[in-house]
């Protein structure tokens, strides 16, 4: 079953990353990929909080807050996509985040070990670890290739983008629970809907970001 579900999200983890680079490579393209992502997002998030919540207050308020979200993140992204010096840091924090996710579905599934935490009762400490570790090299990687040179500050940003998308991704778990659901939905064989595949990235991007501004 772990051997299949791996098949399934190596061939995914395959066509997304193909499609970052279409992304990196043509802005058009950028465009129509972050609109997608976002009205997909957003449908996605609005059934999820339905069934998180039953007061009516409180479902409109957190899907206004999640639209608001999803608003700023695009268009950041895609201002930030047109210097050249930007967008290289922008895709080496998103590739970040995709080799945090791998890394945690790898290790985690490999060592097992103690649990994390409750709200995801897969997710455990060796996968966590998994998830920095390949952080780490991805992106110190990138930033030794593009400056050739290696700094301790870049591994601070690499382990506060993994932790952000960790956090990002046991914070949907935790509506997902809290709804009753696996996934938010099935649009991605081998990782369900969209945001149970961009949930870490909407978090560890900016934080990663932010973190760059601080330390380097």
């Amino acid at each position: 079953m772990i051997l299949k579900n791996l098949k399934k999200r190596i061939i995914t983890s395959t066509f997304l990353l193909f499609l970052v680079y279409l992304i990196f490579t043509f802005n058009i393209f950028l465009v129509f990929i972050l609109i997608l992502l976002a009205v997909l997002s957003i449908l996605e998030f609005l059934q999820l909080i339905k069934k998180v919540f039953k007061n009516k207050f409180y479902n409109y308020l957190s899907s206004f807050i999640f639209i608001i979200y999803i608003f700023i993140f695009c268009i950041m992204f895609f201002f930030f996509s047109n210097f050249l010096q930007l967008k290289i840091l922008l895709f080496s924090l998103l590739l970040g985040c995709v080799a945090s996710d791998i890394g945690g579905f790898i290790v985690g599934n490999i060592l097992k070990g103690p649990k994390l935490t409750k709200i995801s009762p897969k997710k455990t400490i060796s996968g966590a670890v998994g998830s920095v570790i390949f952080t780490v090299i991805v992106i110190s990687g990138f930033f030794y290739y593009f400056t050739n040179s290696f700094s301790y500050k870049i591994l601070i940003i690499a382990i506060a983008t993994s932790c952000s998308c960790q956090i990002g991704d046991l914070i949907f778990s935790f509506l997902k629970r809290k709804a009753k659901l696996k996934d938010t939905g099935n649009f991605l064989p081998g990782h369900g809907g969209i945001l149970d595949r961009v949930d870490g990235i909407l978090l560890g991007v900016p934080i990663g970001f932010l973190a760059l501004n601080i330390f380097y």
